[in-house]
């Protein structure tokens, strides 16, 4: 099954709901940096997270989710934007070595005192940016800390990502519901409870579970409406032409400099695309530079 996130609204509760499947986004990038079970765990939570608030945004916006963690995790980046494109990337201090992982050993490998970092590009002059103390470690509990408090919006946020024994992704995904001005409070606060209730969403979806079950189940006895269904796909924004623009950012001696060196690589955090520069294509970027001063 391919990754989609689909967003409702009751309209008479004034709570609306997101829920999403990110199995095929996570494993491609964990696949692109080679990551342990436990890097595969927390890109599952980063990258899932990133989605649901990413479907909260206008088209053509973006949000960024950075985690700093004060355990295991160095850092976590997952970006995403309206419309479903997902990336990220992750390091260590001590990469744990354990292949079956549950939302408490997540939780243990980010660490409680480190920080969030929300990043929103809403195509104004200046980015919005808020940073909040990790609360838990737990990056659900973490994101909804961050909606109630950055931005005033009661929310609640369930994420999963469920690596087996052999440290195989079986499945990831997550919800989110968050009530609008005027909604009911109240009955916001039961469907959190029965969230909590639920199995995880891991399981959930590992067992054939889609993400309009989990929202039916979670609006049960509420009329809503679908408003939007759309797929989610890992995407990377580099390029070459990008690199390349880059490289006449970093200054005419740094240039010469590469150029006497043979060639200059850059990599892409996001996906590991490796572009490679020959004193050639440098030469030219040196005259371009030299033009343009």
């Amino acid at each position: 099954m391919n990754d989609y996130i689909v967003r409702v609204l009751a309209r008479h509760s004034g709570i609306r709901g997101l829920a999403c499947l990110t199995t095929g986004v996570v494993a491609e990038v964990a696949r692109r940096h080679q990551t342990s079970p436990a890097g595969k765990a927390v890109l599952g939570y980063g990258l899932t997270g990133a989605a649901l608030l990413g479907a909260l945004l206008k088209a053509k916006q973006q949000v960024a989710i950075k985690v700093e963690g004060s355990s295991s995790l160095r850092k976590l980046v997952a970006e995403a934007s309206h419309d479903g494109h997902v990336r990220g990337y992750i390091s260590f201090f001590d990469d744990p070595a354990s292949h079956w992982l549950d939302p408490a050993d997540v939780a243990t490998i980010i660490g409680r005192q480190g920080r969030l970092i929300v990043v929103k590009d809403l195509r104004y002059k200046d980015l919005y940016e808020s940073v909040v103390p990790l609360q838990t470690g737990r990056l659900d509990a973490d994101l909804t800390y961050y909606l109630m408090m950055s931005e005033q919006t009661p929310s609640f946020v369930e994420i999963d990502a469920l690596v087996n024994g052999q440290g195989e992704l079986h499945a990831a995904g997550g919800a989110l519901l968050q009530i609008l001005p005027g909604g009911d409070l109240a009955t916001l606060a039961r469907m959190a409870e029965h969230l909590d209730d639920l199995p995880p969403i891991g399981e959930l979806l590992a067992n054939g579970e889609t993400p309009e079950d989990v929202l039916a189940s979670l609006f049960r006895g509420q009329a809503y409406d679908v408003l939007e269904t759309h797929p989610l796909e890992f995407r990377c924004t580099c390029s070459r032409e990008r690199s390349r623009q880059a490289l006449k950012l970093i200054g005419r001696a740094e240039i010469e400099s590469l150029i006497a060196e043979g060639e200059a690589i850059i990599d892409c955090h996001f996906c590991h695309e490796r572009y490679q520069f020959d004193r050639a294509d440098l030469k030219a970027v040196l005259t371009e530079v030299t033009e343009a001063a």
